[in-house]
């Protein structure tokens, strides 16, 4: 799935805005003991790709000291976007290593939630499950 249009994710009450340079075209899914209870479809891009627009009363999440980080609107709770290494990057979906076993990538990436993003047709994205439950 391609497509060129600007894309912006909201939160249930409207106060945080994000916006996306184009469409993804894959996305992912987790089952770790967090994704998992938030259900998030996560689409992929480079930190300098995104812009947040509005930011109400962000509230970050971590249970890895920082390192993976889950970011909630203040106001509704919605569970719009988080910043992690790029783990992908050094791993399978399964969590073989692409290489090296152990690394930690230096590259972060930025994953927003497109069940956020009002009107996109998730059915038709590509997506594959990660195993963060066994994994990481």
């Amino acid at each position: 799935m391609t497509q060129s249009t600007l894309l912006t994710a909201i939160c249930h009450c409207g106060a945080t805005r994000i916006e996306l340079p184009r469409a993804p075209e894959e996305a992912r899914t987790c089952n770790c003991s967090f994704c998992h209870r938030t259900g998030a479809v996560w689409a992929y891009f480079d930190p300098a790709e995104v812009t947040i627009a509005t930011q109400a009363q962000d509230r970050v999440y971590s249970a890895s000291g920082g390192m993976n980080q889950h970011h909630f609107c203040g106001h509704c709770g919605g569970n719009t976007h988080g910043d992690s290494p790029d783990w992908a990057s050094a791993y399978n979906a399964d969590g073989t290593p692409k290489g090296e076993a152990g690394v930690v990538p230096k590259k972060r990436i930025f994953a927003v939630n497109m069940r956020m993003v009002d009107g996109f047709d998730l059915a038709a994205l590509p997506t594959e499950a990660m195993d963060g439950r066994n994994n990481w």
